[in-house]
């Protein structure tokens, strides 16, 4: 029996056992006999296939229109930002606090240098320099003497309110002798011909530690000092600075300096030279170019006299060639102490003391191409008060000071290469033509300086070597007959050498006027001949 079959016989008797059961309070109890099991079959049917077809495509086009209203939406975004790819930061040189050396060198010269210098919780800046060197040359040549001693001690406290307030100390004393004397026909005794100048300086300054919210600097110092010789000559200086400066778009800085310089001699009179000094100055710097624009309004003496501050570069190729040009003008003070600096065998009495006026233009080029990075310039200054230098009539051991008109065209030039890692070569020159008004040559001022200097650093920076070579021109001065004549020119080839035996601990070497060249820089005072030292270094 097929399946389908079986199905209907199942449902037939549940739908009879159904109805029989509902009709069983209906019918009458009975016998029913079965004769023949039901047999449902279907009859068989004929498949119809069904072949359905597409209808026909429409080929016509149609062309649609359209329009749809333009609508500007406001959208706020952030603008996206640049992150800088992480990269390895480069391991920083060790550093040190302090700093010592310790020499002797020929002829009988001994040299100590100690630097320490620390801040202190972040807050106080604590420092120290102590230095000496002298040398005595008395066997070849009679007084050939001279030394040197000083120190200073400097703080500087930054506040949290973000301002800072510093102050300095020092003193030094500087002993020259007197040797300018016909050797064959005078001698001295040491203390005869001593000359010593004593500086004692103080000072303090208060500023801004911190950048301020308005982009706003500001400072104010006041320096002191007194600077004397053993033959009752003295002189003190206060002067004191008032600067602002403020920037604008954090490049171009607008600023006012005020600045009063007081000075006093004494020796049998007094002198005062006094100058007050107000500069406004606004520099804007540009892509290619920057221009700097100020006065200099300077008074002394109830005089009162403006000079322009003006000064302008502009980049013609980038990074390889720049041309700048400038027109300032301004004063440079003559003092015992700047004039003894400069010439410590001048006399100490009976001298003026006197600003030299000056105007200066000058203009130039710069750039680095490659390995090389240069600069040249030219100027034309107009000096009046030019300090110059003649030996003394009365003591020929010593210099008179006396001034005069100047014009002046300087050229100068400059020069450094990075030829491969770690040799450096570096030269510069510089040539003044001078023009006087009255007298007859520019006495004791050099016109040309030559220098060539070259450094090389090997065994892992452990060795560094170093070269120089300083050449002058012989300085014009007035003989014995008061004619114009010539010193002798500089010719100066030294060489040195540092060693680091470990990171604190070194030693050096230097040989200097390889060549024994005895120049006389002043009228009958020969430079050392050939000398050298030698010491130890460390670093702490």
């Amino acid at each position: 029996m097929s399946l389908y079959k079986i199905i209907l016989a199942s449902l037939f008797v549940l739908f009879t056992s159904n109805f029989l059961s509902a009709q069983e309070d209906d019918l009458e109890s009975g016998e029913v006999q079965v004769i023949n099991n039901f047999e449902a079959s279907l009859l068989e049917t004929e498949k119809v296939d069904l072949n359905p077809s597409l209808p026909p495509l429409d080929t016509t086009t149609k062309r649609l229109v359209y329009a749809i209203p333009s609508k500007s939406l406001d959208v706020e975004y952030l603008p996206p930002t640049l992150r800088p790819i992480g990269m390895r930061a480069d391991k920083l040189p060790d550093s040190y606090n302090g700093y010592a050396k310790l020499g002797y060198g020929i002829p009988n010269s001994p040299y100590a240098e100690l630097s320490y210098h620390k801040l202190l919780k972040e807050q106080l800046d604590f420092g120290i320099d102590l230095f000496h060197h002298s040398a005595n040359n008395n066997n070849k040549i009679e007084n050939q003497r001279f030394g040197i001693t000083g120190g200073e001690l400097e703080s500087t406290y930054y506040f949290d309110q973000g301002f800072a307030a510093g102050a300095n100390v020092g003193f030094t004393s500087d002993v020259n002798y007197l040797y300018g004397y016909d050797q064959e026909v005078e001698s001295f005794n040491p203390e005869d011909v001593k000359q010593r100048f004593n500086t004692l300086e103080l000072g303090g300054k208060f500023f801004n530690g911190e950048r301020t919210q308005g982009d706003l600097n500001y400072y104010a110092g006041a320096d002191f000092y007194r600077f004397t010789d053993n033959f009752a000559s003295g002189e003190s200086g206060f002067d004191l600075d008032l600067g602002i400066t403020k920037y604008f778009a954090d490049k171009h800085p607008l600023s006012l300096k005020l600045s009063t310089d007081f000075t006093t001699f004494e020796d049998t009179a007094t002198q005062k030279l006094n100058n007050l000094q107000l500069i406004p100055n606004f520099a804007f710097h540009g892509d290619k170019f920057k221009i700097s624009v100020g006065a200099n309004l300077l008074s002394h003496n109830d005089n009162f006299k403006i000079y322009p501050l003006v000064e302008a570069s502009a980049s013609i190729v980038r990074n390889l060639l720049t041309a700048f040009a400038g027109w300032r003008g301004d004063y440079q003070k003559n003092t015992f102490r700047s004039l003894a600096n400069y010439n410590p065998y001048m006399v100490s009495r009976g001298f003026d003391l006197r600003n030299t006026e000056f105007q200066e233009f000058y203009g130039g080029i710069k750039g680095r191409v490659k390995i090389i990075e240069y600069q040249g310039q030219i100027g034309y200054k107009q000096a009046n008060n030019l300090a110059l230098y003649l030996s003394n009539p009365d003591d020929t051991k010593r210099f008179d000071v006396l001034y005069d008109t100047a014009n002046i065209v300087n050229i100068q030039g400059r020069i450094n290469l990075n030829i491969i890692k770690d040799l450096e070569f570096g030269a510069s020159l510089s040539q003044s033509f001078f023009d006087l008004q009255n007298e007859e040559k520019p006495w004791h001022l050099p016109a040309l300086e030559f220098n060539i200097h070259t450094t090389y650093k090997a065994l892992k920076e452990q060795l560094l070597v170093r070269g120089d070579l300083y050449l002058a021109n012989g300085v014009p001065y007035q003989n014995d007959l008061g004619l114009a004549d010539n010193l002798n020119a500089l010719f100066d080839v030294s060489l040195g050498a540092e060693y680091l035996f470990s990171k604190n601990v070194g030693a050096f070497v230097s040989v200097n006027n390889l060549l024994s060249n005895n120049r006389q820089r002043w009228y009958r005072y020969p430079t050392f001949g050939l000398n050298l030292m030698g010491g130890i270094t460390a670093r702490f």
